[in-house]
Parts: structure tokens; C-alpha cells; sequence
């Protein structure tokens, strides 16, 4: 399946305009902070809407401003893992994870099986009813990427998912997660602003600067 999208979005001080296809496996976005890179999944994710364009997933249209088609983000199968990994503190591991199979009326016993089998493939099943607020930068991302795959996404897009992580756990976690992402067969996008994530993470690069979008 391919991410396909032409979009503008008017910003602050530029507009963003960004074109591309993004084939399965891990594609890097790079760029200066500010650069328009959030903003891009942002509208992929569908938190907000272009102001002109079009945005498809395989043969899928998820917004189209010339025929008015807007897909909602909880319809859209897009999984986005925010920088701070957006958690939530009052909630265990377990049902932090189960959270969007919850959102999407999974039944029960598919629910508990899913979780488990993901919370397993992440290596913290030993966690499951620890709080996200006992846990160490790297566990925290597991989390986070966990709950992002149990709904078994058909894109999946990580901004700066090793940023918040100080830098003796980050040169670890990124061994770890460019593992976990070569088993994913989606179109996957890594933002990133540090050149040592482009080994790990395969070959494809994008660069966003001041919302135009280069190869």
C-alpha cells in the first residue's frame, strides 16, 4: 500500500506544500524545527484539514478539497505517535495499549487477545499493570508504539519518537525501534532532525524546510 499526497496549508509565516509517495517501509523526514514537518502529519493524521489538495491511502481518498471529502481521524486507520508519546497518566500500561481497540468497539475477548500478543511482541508484558508514570523514556516508547499497532494501522507516522529520550537511552531505542519497524510493512514516516537515524532507518529521506518538501 502507498501514502500518496499533494496538499497546502497555509501556515504562519509560509505555506506549507508538500507532494510525495510513501511506499511501505520507513521513509525519514527531515528538516529544521518549525519547518512544517508536525504540520505534514498532522494532516495526514487528519487532526487538521488542508486547504487545498489531496491525501490517499492505497486506493483510498482521506481528503480531497476539490470534491469536499474529508475522512475523521478515528476513520482514517492512520496511528500517530506524538514526540511526547501523549499517554495517559491515570492509566496502566495494559489499558493504555487496549485504548484504541476500545475506540473501535473491538469486542472483549479479540481486545484482551490483541493486547496480549502486542504487549508480548514489545517485550512488556511484565509491565501491563505498571503506570506509564513508573516507567523509564525507552518503556514509555514501547508503550506508546504498542498502542499505535494493536490497532494494526494501515500507516503509521512517528514524530520524533527518540527526541524525548536523553542520549545514552537514545543510541539504544534506536537499535531497537529500527527493529521493530523493519517487521512493519506500512508506509511509515520518521521525522527526525539528527543524521544518525538515517543508517538504522533505511535510505529514504525527505527534507522539509520553510514548508517545501525536497528529496
Amino acid at each position: 500500500m502507498t501514502l500518496r499526497f499533494d496538499v497546502r496549508r497555509r501556515l504562519r509565516e509560509f505555506t506549507l506544500v508538500a507532494a510525495a509517495e510513501i511506499p511501505a517501509g520507513v521513509t525519514l523526514l527531515e528538516g529544521p524545527s518549525g519547518g512544517g514537518k508536525t504540520t505534514l502529519l498532522r494532516l495526514i493524521a487528519g487532526l487538521i484539514p488542508p486547504d487545498g489538495g489531496r491525501i490517499a491511502l492505497g486506493e483510498r481518498v482521506l481528503a480531497d478539497t476539490a470534491t469536499r471529502t474529508f475522512v475523521p481521524p478515528d476513520a482514517r486507520n492512520v496511528a500517530l505517535v506524538f514526540q511526547e508519546y501523549a499517554l495517559f497518566p491515570h492509566l496502566d500500561v495494559a489499558s493504555n495499549v487496549e485504548f484504541g481497540l476500545r475506540a473501535r468497539r473491538v469486542p472483549a475477548p479479540e481486545r484482551a487477545a490483541r493486547v496480549r500478543r502486542t504487549l508480548d511482541r514489545f517485550e512488556i508484558a511484565a509491565l501491563a499493570r505498571a503506570r506509564v508514570t513508573e516507567l523509564s523514556g525507552g518503556q514509555r516508547q514501547r508503550v506508546a508504539l504498542a498502542r499505535a499497532l494493536v490497532v494494526e494501522p494501515a500507516a503509521l507516522l512517528l514524530d520524533e519518537p527518540l527526541a524525548a529520550l536523553d542520549p545514552s537511552t537514545r543510541d539504544r531505542v534506536r537499535g531497537e525501534l529500527a527493529a521493530i519497524l523493519a517487521g512493519i510493512d506500512v508506509p511509515t514516516i520518521f521525522v527526525s532532525h539528527d543524521p544518525s537515524d538515517r543508517e538504522p532507518f533505511g535510505a529514504r529521506t525527505l527534507h522539509l524546510e520553510r514548508g517545501e518538501l525536497a528529496r
